[in-house]
């Protein structure tokens, strides 16, 4: 087991090193585990490497990233905005308005997509009022990242979530007979969204906005509605018990991604006679970031290294599950600000689940608290500081290249008191809907 922790140890702390090498150091670290496993080192073969990874999460984010590229094409994102803008009173709606309209993209569509489509117009609203396009940028970046954790499609960590616990795309709204995740983090937005209010109080001059942006195409629209429409169908269908079909239902809402990506594609070619552009956007680091990480999981949790990282927490925590609950969601918050939440959230959801199995007196108890605070803290805990998420560096890059100089102290001002009351909200929620496990 020592080995096996060294191994994650250095695996860990090369991908923070080298961030542009994190795939690679991911699939190195994998080929070690599945080589200890052939020598004998550990009880883990080729194909129990291969069966660990979730090839449903990878096809469902290859398929997203796809429709999203088109869907930033098309420019409806652009337009729906500036039809938002133009019905507010003043700048601070405005600019609120526009975090809150970026958070229900984010809900949909890739974090730092969603600040590349909404920022150019939150640019244009600061320069035509005179006023400093940094807040504005950030208030986009910060409600973006919250947002991502509301449905399955919203963010990586959300579908890692999704495809380990086996929930659907409803699971995340309604579950269990109980209120899903989706809305705790919708109470957090509208919590954060009075902190935004405050924030940018006194900023009450009049904005006179016209829609301008014209949409191009209407289909990726109609391909991002039909994809949500399907994985929601998807959810009621029946489970096979063996077979061919039992293996397309796991895969279901990664075919249902990527076929209509692949339609989406082939209709793009031939009308730009050229797909290069949107190959040169599919985030391919990230697809191998998570191959290998699905496969180093696995080597870890055949070492013994899951069974023992959750023997410490349940020390920790004791019988309490809300002290554990409490614990995964301070801890999630801290680390995510410093860390990539992508490999956290990977290594720390068979830990939660070896810990809910170790609770009460080793008979166990319901995981689903300590999975939804997981995910809230993880997800919530990038907006802390400015390197804490990818959509904070895109922002920051966004202001950089018009000229805009970002201090940490621009952006703590506007994170902290946003990430505190969004995961306040969302802690007190989760606990009063879910606690009782």
């Amino acid at each position: 087991m020592i080995l096996a922790l060294v191994i994650f140890a250095v695996t860990y702390l090369l991908m923070l090193a080298l961030p542009k090498e994190r795939p690679w150091v991911a699939l190195c670290s994998a080929a070690v585990f599945m080589a200890l496993g052939q020598l004998g080192v550990y009880d883990f073969s080729l194909s129990a490497a291969l069966g660990a990874v979730d090839y449903n999460v990878l096809l469902m984010m290859s398929g997203t990233m796809g429709i999203v590229s088109l869907f930033i094409r098309s420019r409806m994102p652009a337009r729906l905005a500036e039809q938002l803008i133009v019905r507010v009173p003043n700048a601070q709606w405005a600019v609120c308005v526009l975090a809150l309209f970026a958070g229900v993209i984010s809900a949909f569509v890739d974090n730092v997509a969603t600040v590349l489509m909404v920022a150019p117009v939150g640019l244009a609203i600061a320069r035509k009022l005179k006023i400093s396009s940094v807040p504005v940028i950030i208030a986009i970046a910060v409600s973006s990242n919250l947002q991502g954790a509301a449905t399955l499609v919203g963010d990586t960590t959300s579908i890692l979530l999704g495809g380990f616990a086996e929930m659907n795309f409803f699971d995340f709204f309604w579950m269990h007979g109980r209120p899903g995740v989706f809305w705790g983090v919708e109470l957090g937005a509208l919590t954060s969204l009075l902190v935004l209010l405050w924030l940018f109080r006194k900023e009450k001059q009049s904005i006179a906005a016209s829609v301008e942006t014209q949409v191009e195409d209407d289909v990726p629209t109609a391909l991002m509605l039909l994809t949500v429409g399907l994985l929601i169908v998807a959810s009621f269908l029946p489970q096979p018990e063996s077979g061919l079909l039992a293996t397309l239902y796991d895969l279901r809402s990664g075919l249902i991604c990527m076929t209509l990506c692949v339609v989406g594609v082939v209709r793009a070619c031939l009308r730009d006679r050229s797909a290069k552009p949107l190959v040169q956007e599919l985030d391919r680091d990230t697809l191998l970031l998570l191959f290998g990480l699905f496969i180093v999981i696995a080597g870890i949790h055949a070492a013994g290294v899951i069974d023992a990282a959750a023997r410490l927490f349940h020390a920790v925590a004791g019988e309490s599950p809300f002290r554990l609950f409490t614990l995964l969601v301070v801890v999630s918050v801290v680390l995510s600000a410093f860390i990539d939440n992508i490999p956290y959230v990977a290594a720390m959801l068979p830990v939660v689940q070896s810990i809910a199995a170790l609770m009460n007196d080793g008979v166990g108890v319901e995981p689903y608290v300590f999975y939804f605070g997981l995910l809230t803290g993880a997800t919530l805990g990038g907006n802390l500081i400015p390197i804490g998420a990818s959509a904070n560096i895109a922002a920051i890059g966004i202001l950089r290249k018009n000229g805009e100089t970002v201090t940490t102290r621009d952006f703590l001002r506007i994170g902290v008191p946003f990430t505190l009351a969004a995961v306040l909200a969302g802690y007190a929620y989760l606990w009063l809907v879910w606690g009782k496990v």
